[in-house]
């Protein structure tokens, strides 16, 4: 049982640490443009005219 006193403390630290990551992500803007990325992979600009 004394595993406890380690193991709950570093849980919510490492669940604290991904939702300040998460948060950090959106103020960002990481999720602003979701359907640039879809257009983006259609796009043949990398082809060379024959």
């Amino acid at each position: 049982m004394n595993v406890l006193i380690y193991l709950v403390p570093m849980a919510l630290a490492l669940g604290l640490t991904g939702l300040a990551a998460f948060m950090w992500s959106l103020r960002s803007g990481q999720y602003d443009d979701m359907d640039g990325a879809a257009v983006r992979m259609l796009s043949d600009d990398d082809l060379a005219p024959p």
